[in-house]
C-alpha cells in the first residue's frame, strides 16, 4: 500500500483534509494585507488634511483615484487570472501592490498621493477575482460561501488592526513609516503562496478523498475559454454586477470616511479612534465569517442554494437599514450602528461572490467577479467624487448614511428579479 493510500485510511469518507483550509488561510492573509494597505490612508486622512494642506474635494479626488483604478484593474486582471491561473496572477498582483504602498512614504502633496493611490488600487485589483477563482478551484459548492466568508473576514481583520497599530507606529516613528512597514507585509506573504499553492490535482500532499470531495459537484462538460464580452449576455452576470455597483460604493465610502466621520462628528483624534475602529471591525469580522456560515448551514440542513443564498442576504440588507439614523445618536450608538451594518455588509458580499460560482463554472469566475468588481469600483468613483463635494459643501453626512442604509434592499430586489431560482450554468 502507498504512502498517499495510507494517508486517505485516515481521512473519513466525508472527504474531511486540510489542505484545502490552508489554502483558506492564505487567502485570508492575502486578504488582511489588501485591506491593511488600504485602510492606512483613511485613518490617517484626519491628520494629513492638515498638514498637508488638502479640503474634502481634493481627498475625494485622492479616493476616487484609487476606485477608478480598481475599476480599470478590473476590467482586465480577471481576463489576466483566468488566462494565467490563480498563483501566478495572484504574485503578480501583490507585488504590484505592495510596492504602491510603500511608496506613499515618499509623497508630500495631494496629487502625489493620488498617484500612489492610483498605483495601489491596480494591484489591489487582482485581489478578489484570485481569490474567489482560488476557492472555487479547492473547495465545493456547499463549502464555497464558508470559504468565502472565512477569507473576506481578512478584509474586516486587517480593517481592525491598523487602528490597533498604526497610531503607535505612526506616534512613535512618524506616518511615512506606516506606509513602510505595512507594504512589506505583502513580500513575506509571496513567498508562502509560491512556496504552498497549487491547483488540487497538482498538490503533492492533498489525499484522494479530500480531492473526490472537492470534486464532489457535477463535472463541467466544456472547457474552452468563454470570450469575454459574450459573458454580458446573461441575466445573472448582470444581476451579479448590479449587486456589486449598488453596494460596494457602501463600502468605499467606510473605508474612506468613517475615521472622519468619527473625527467630525465626536471629536476623535488619532489617538481616540482606535477603539471604535476595534469594535466595529470586530463585529464587521464575525458579519462576514457568519455570513458565509448561516448560508452554508442552511445547505446542510436541507435548503436549497437559492433559498439559502437569497434569505441570507435578505437578512444582511435588513440589518443594514438603522445605518439612517447614525448620524443623530450618540458616539457608541453610532459605533454598533456602523458595526452592525459593516458586518451585514461583509455577510452580503461574501454570499454575493459565491452565487458566481454557484452559477458559473470555474474558467468563467475570474472574469464575472472583475466585471462585478469594475462596475463596483465605478460606483465607489461616483460617491467618492460626490462625497467630497456634498461635505464640502453641506458638512452633512445624512445623504451619505441614507444611501448607505438603502443600497441592499435595492440590489437585493435586483438581484431576485434578474436570477429567480439560483441554478449552474455551463456555458
Amino acid at each position: 500500500m502507498s504512502e498517499r493510500e495510507m494517508r486517505d485510511l485516515q481521512i473519513n469518507a466525508s472527504g474531511s483534509g486540510r489542505q484545502r483550509w490552508i489554502v483558506c488561510a492564505l487567502l485570508f492573509f492575502a486578504t488582511t494585507i489588501n485591506y491593511i494597505d488600504r485602510q492606512v490612508l483613511g485613518l490617517l486622512a484626519p491628520m494629513l488634511g492638515a498638514e498637508i494642506g488638502w479640503n474634502e474635494i481634493e481627498y475625494g479626488y485622492i479616493a476616487t483615484a484609487f476606485t477608478a483604478a480598481y475599476a480599470l484593474g478590473l476590467l482586465f486582471v480577471g481576463r489576466l487570472i483566468d488566462k494565467v491561473g490563480s498563483k501566478i496572477g495572484y504574485a503578480i498582483s501583490i507585488v504590484v501592490w505592495s510596492i504602491a504602498a510603500m511608496a506613499h512614504a515618499g509623497v508630500r502633496s495631494a496629487f502625489g498621493f493620488g498617484i500612489a493611490r492610483f498605483s495601489l488600487g491596480l494591484g489591489e485589483s487582482g485581489n478578489f477575482p484570485a481569490a474567489i477563482k482560488a476557492t472555487a478551484e479547492w473547495f465545493p459548492k456547499k463549502e464555497r460561501a464558508l470559504a468565502t466568508g472565512l477569507f473576506n473576514s481578512g478584509a474586516n481583520v486587517g480593517a481592525l488592526l491598523v487602528p490597533a497599530v498604526v497610531p503607535w507606529i505612526t506616534l512613535t516613528w512618524g506616518w511615512q513609516w506606516a506606509f513602510v512597514l505595512t507594504g512589506l507585509l505583502g513580500f513575506i506573504w509571496l513567498a508562502l503562496w509560491l512556496i504552498f499553492y497549487e491547483i488540487p490535482e497538482r498538490h503533492k500532499k492533498i489525499t484522494a478523498a479530500e480531492l473526490a470531495h472537492i470534486r464532489s459537484d457535477p463535472a463541467e462538460t466544456a472547457t474552452e475559454k468563454i470570450p469575454w464580452l459574450s459573458l454580458l449576455k446573461y441575466k445573472e452576470v448582470w444581476s451579479f454586477i448590479m449587486g456589486k455597483l449598488l453596494t460596494d460604493p457602501i463600502w468605499w465610502f467606510y473605508l474612506f470616511w468613517l475615521p472622519k466621520f468619527l473625527n467630525t462628528r465626536y471629536e476623535l483624534n488619532l489617538a481616540q479612534l482606535g477603539l471604535p475602529l476595534v469594535i466595529i471591525y470586530t463585529m464587521t469580522t464575525i458579519g462576514s465569517i457568519g455570513g458565509g456560515w448561516l448560508s452554508s448551514a442552511l445547505i446542510k440542513k436541507g435548503w436549497s442554494i437559492d433559498r439559502s443564498r437569497k434569505s441570507v442576504m435578505l437578512l444582511c440588507a435588513l440589518l443594514i437599514l438603522p445605518i439612517v439614523f447614525v448620524v443623530h445618536v450618540p458616539q457608541w450608538w453610532a459605533v454598533l450602528l456602523i458595526g452592525l451594518a459593516t458586518a451585514a455588509h461583509q455577510g452580503w458580499s461574501a454570499n454575493l461572490f459565491t452565487t458566481v460560482s454557484d452559477i458559473f463554472p470555474r474558467r468563467a469566475i475570474g472574469s464575472i467577479i472583475g466585471l462585478g468588481g469594475m462596475a463596483g469600483s465605478i460606483g465607489g468613483m461616483i460617491i467618492a467624487t460626490a462625497a467630497g463635494f456634498i461635505l464640502q459643501t453641506t458638512g452633512s453626512y445624512v445623504p451619505l448614511f441614507v444611501m448607505a442604509g438603502s443600497a441592499y434592499l435595492l440590489a437585493w430586489i435586483i438581484f431576485r428579479i434578474l436570477v429567480p431560482v439560483i441554478r449552474f450554468r455551463d456555458i
